[in-house]
């Protein structure tokens, strides 16, 4: 396994739901995000997240498609995030796509963990590529 580190920085844009309905808790939002260090990339995608009647409990689902550069290989790949908020106490899941790698990234496989500290967001990625690369 390999692992890269870094920043990004992120836009959260709010979009109407689908289908809307008075007193609903989902929320759309579009993402726009840059990333810096050993990942340099830029990346788009779509978020859907639900709350509760427990102001520290919520969930959320998206999907981003990533390009740029890994470790200096060049290519693009989508991350899938799942996420849940228990009264506070969170749990994340970021996970590359399957065989969404392209380019110099075929083949890529990993999970992205995502650090919050104020209003810095960094991340840390294992991840492995073909033995060909």
């Amino acid at each position: 396994m390999a692992f890269a580190r870094g920043t990004f920085d992120i836009n959260r844009a709010p979009h109407p739901m689908a289908i809307e309905a008075e007193g609903s808790r989902l929320a759309r939002f579009s993402l726009d995000k840059q990333y810096h260090g050993d990942l340099e990339a830029i990346a788009i995608g779509e978020m859907l997240a639900a709350g509760s009647s427990e102001p520290t409990s919520a969930a959320y689902v998206a999907v981003e498609e990533v390009k740029g550069t890994l470790h200096g290989l060049q290519g693009t790949f989508n991350l899938q995030h799942a996420g849940t908020m228990t009264r506070g106490v969170g749990t994340l899941s970021v996970t590359v796509v399957p065989d969404s790698g392209t380019d110099q990234l075929r083949g890529l496989t990993g999970t992205l963990a995502i650090i919050v500290d104020g209003k810095q967001h960094a991340y840390e990625f294992e991840y492995s590529l073909p033995a060909s690369h």
